[in-house]
């Protein structure tokens, strides 16, 4: 163990500034473009592919950096550059985590790498756990995997939504109930391979912001998987069922599930994208703060406007901040005692959508504009406080926390 230090070794500077590249050069001159089509930016994500952004390999290793703190430095400078372009660039890799945290080491060899594809044949993944009745109530979820002994067959019947490339990815990754009678601990996450028949891409959304990415309802009707599809394998998953039996019987304490533990390694990372957002907004409205001239002097010459810009850089170190403190712990294995994930993210969420706020109304009319890339930027920062846990929810799992 090193000394404590906040300073980014010359590796992470090295792959920070190249993000930062790509995401100025690539992403932001084609960000209000996508945003107006509201379709998946393939020529991004494949130019994102050639220089080895999109791939398992760069993602194993931010995620396997000793500090903790290669993905959120990567999410940061992603969205930054824009956040519905980013999301289409790394939504893979929430079904990608959800494999790796539940699946073999067979599973996560064979699965993976299909969730990528290559430089000339990109494919996305999608993870499916959201349902029309049960979003933050994972407890609620109707869609059932039935196994057919027989054939060694899983049968899956239910309908998903806000999936994140839902119907469009190569690899579904679908968290369903085994046994409804263990509610939340009665889950599983399922593989459907590419081309499996029943499944279906049902409604796509049309959203306030992140419109570049893919939001969709998937449908699963009678979809037939083989055995080896169960992440973790039917004997982990009956030793599980087992187990949550027994405590259910002994009144028994909370079990996690699958779902869950995807939400919780990816919340500090959610985390970084709104700060990403918030950092853009804000450089924004500095930049125009001290260039646009009322009363013949630049407006930060103002007092209600510098100390404005003076709350929101503070802010935005805060939410920093609070992010890399939670992916250091959860890289080295020091536990949430206070759920400190949940506290990343519910902070960066809401700053996002406060500075975006601040940055449409440092810029007056202008602000307003589609001119302007901080009304996009504000619509897309609304989602931080929507998806992968509201911030009622984060709320709720803190104070749960500190209650004990």
């Amino acid at each position: 163990m090193g000394e404590f230090t906040f300073e980014l070794n010359e590796d992470q500077k090295q792959v920070r500034d190249w993000l930062h590249g790509f995401a100025a050069d690539v992403m932001r001159p084609a960000a209000a473009e996508w945003d107006e089509r509201e379709e998946t930016p393939w020529p991004i994500i494949q130019e994102a592919a050639k220089l080895g952004i999109y791939s398992l390999d760069f993602y194993a290793q931010q995620f396997f950096d000793p500090t903790g703190l290669g993905i959120p430095m990567t999410m940061e400078e992603l969205f930054w550059g824009d956040a519905g372009i980013a999301l289409s660039i790394v939504g893979t890799g929430l079904a990608a985590v959800g494999v790796l945290a539940n699946g073999t080491e067979e599973q996560i060899g064979t699965w993976v790498p299909q969730m990528y594809g290559d430089a000339n044949d990109v494919k996305v993944a999608a993870f499916c756990s959201s349902e029309p009745d049960a979003g933050s109530d994972v407890a609620s979820m109707r869609t059932r995997a039935v196994y057919d002994e027989a054939r060694d067959e899983w049968v899956l019947n239910g309908t998903k939504t806000w999936a994140t490339n839902g119907g469009i990815a190569n690899v579904h990754v679908v968290v369903a109930v085994v046994d409804p009678e263990l509610g939340s601990k009665g889950h599983a996450s399922f593989i459907v391979p590419p081309n499996t028949p029943g499944l279906s891409q049902g409604q796509k959304f049309r959203k306030h912001g992140i419109r570049a990415s893919h939001t969709a309802e998937v449908v699963l009707e009678d979809v037939r998987i083989p055995g080896h599809c169960l992440l973790g394998g039917k004997d982990k998953l009956d030793e599980r069922l087992a187990r949550a039996r027994e405590k259910a019987k002994a009144g028994g304490e909370r079990v996690k599930n699958a779902a869950m533990a995807t939400f919780e390694a990816s919340r500090p990372a959610v985390g970084a994208m709104a700060v990403g957002t918030a950092r853009a907004a804000y450089e924004v409205a500095l930049d125009y703060a001290k260039t646009r001239v009322q009363f013949g002097r630049p407006i930060i010459e103002n007092q209600g406007v510098a100390f404005q810009l003076a709350d929101m850089a503070t802010r935005i170190d805060a939410a920093r901040l609070l992010v890399w403190r939670a992916s250091w712990m959860a890289t080295t294995g020091k536990p949430f005692t206070s759920a400190e994930g949940s506290m990343s993210k519910l902070y960066a969420s809401e700053v996002a959508k406060e500075v975006t706020a601040q940055a449409v109304q440092i810029l007056g009319g202008n602000g307003y504009t589609r001119e302007y890339p901080v009304e996009r930027m504000h619509r897309d920062a609304a989602i931080y406080t929507i998806f992968e846990g509201t911030s009622e929810i984060q709320r709720l799992v803190i104070s749960r926390t500190i209650a004990k």
